[in-house]
């Protein structure tokens, strides 16, 4: 079932399909991360592709990478030639704009094994889009795009577990379609982490934390008719530190929601009356595209079906049909 979304950056995960089991039915969700032990970043590879003989003329250029929980990463390239080599963050312009933002990293060489390493530090942080990773060989040469290595993403698997301060910054390494290396980075002032989504025959109860931020006794969810500003508001079910929350919605809901052969409607968490308005979504684990991974049954009622599902930014709509 196909959702109206703005498809300009949309990037299905590697491997998502639909069909996949919905997170009720986790361990089997495939993960962004490494396999369960594989090697750490700093230690010995096996493989082929990180011996120290280095990339011949016209072969791929791999790059390792690893994540802290801090959210740096770090940048692990095979020997190769070149002066002061660098590496160029670039963030993919929206479809009919020129390039305008990127960000250069020093590669260092004094490794013993002849092996470059770069770091992205938490900060700056990275505006929110979509970074192609590419090689500067030495200053004035041409632009070489990276292939992925190992990505070890395990620092990631659990964050959703960690408070996060304002604003609320997010990077994951992820694979393009066409098999590249990029970064997928989310940079919002607060962010509403959705955590399970239970959905019944009748009813659909999310879980959900604020990170940013604090709900305060007038707190609502807002349920926004997209393309419209037709509203639905619900009283959440909050916890004791005014972080945790939940919310069940039904087909009664959303009826009446104007025509058309369906309908979306954009989740928002409003933690105080007059405050902005925080969108729902999933950012804060190793999943870089949710869309095709993450699929929910859907609630039929009267004539008409509801559905939860993610954007291709990973933030949560309901679509009824």
């Amino acid at each position: 079932m196909s959702t109206p979304e703005d498809r300009t950056t949309e990037e299905p995960r590697e491997g998502g399909t639909p069909g996949a089991p919905h997170e009720g039915m986790t361990p089997g969700v495939p993960r962004e991360g490494v396999t369960r032990g594989a090697p750490h970043l700093g230690a010995t590879p096996s493989t082929a592709q990180a011996t120290t003989a280095g990339p011949q003329l016209g072969s791929p250029l791999r790059a390792d990478c690893a994540t802290d929980i801090d959210g740096r990463i770090t940048f692990r390239l095979p020997p190769f030639p070149g002066a002061h080599p660098r590496l160029l963050l670039r963030l993919r312009p929206k479809k009919g704009r020129s390039e305008t933002t990127r960000h250069l990293l020093d590669l260092d060489s004094d490794r013993p094994d002849g092996h470059r390493h770069a770091v992205l530090e938490p900060h700056p942080l990275l505006d929110e889009g979509r970074w192609d990773v590419y090689l500067l060989p030495e200053p004035g040469a041409e632009r070489r795009r990276l292939r992925p290595g190992l990505r070890d993403l395990r620092s990631l698997v659990d964050g959703h577990l960690r408070d996060r301060p304002a604003p609320v910054a997010v990077r994951i390494p992820y694979v393009t379609k066409d098999g590249f290396l990029a970064l997928r980075a989310w940079r919002r002032t607060a962010h509403v982490e959705a955590r399970t989504i239970d959905v019944t025959d009748r009813t659909m109860t999310v879980t959900a934390r604020l990170h940013g931020a604090e709900l305060h006794a007038d707190a609502t969810v807002r349920l926004r008719l997209r393309g419209t500003d037709t509203v639905r508001t619900l009283r959440p079910r909050t916890d004791d530190d005014a972080r945790g929350f939940s919310f069940t919605v039904g087909p009664g809901d959303l009826a009446d929601g104007g025509g058309g052969a369906a309908r979306v409607w954009d989740a928002f968490v409003r933690p105080a009356d007059g405050a902005p308005p925080i969108r729902v979504g999933r950012l804060l684990d190793d999943v870089a595209d949710r869309k095709h991974v993450y699929v929910y049954p859907a609630i039929e009622r009267d004539g008409s079906a509801l559905r939860p599902y993610y954007t291709v930014d990973n933030d949560l709509a309901i679509e009824v049909t």
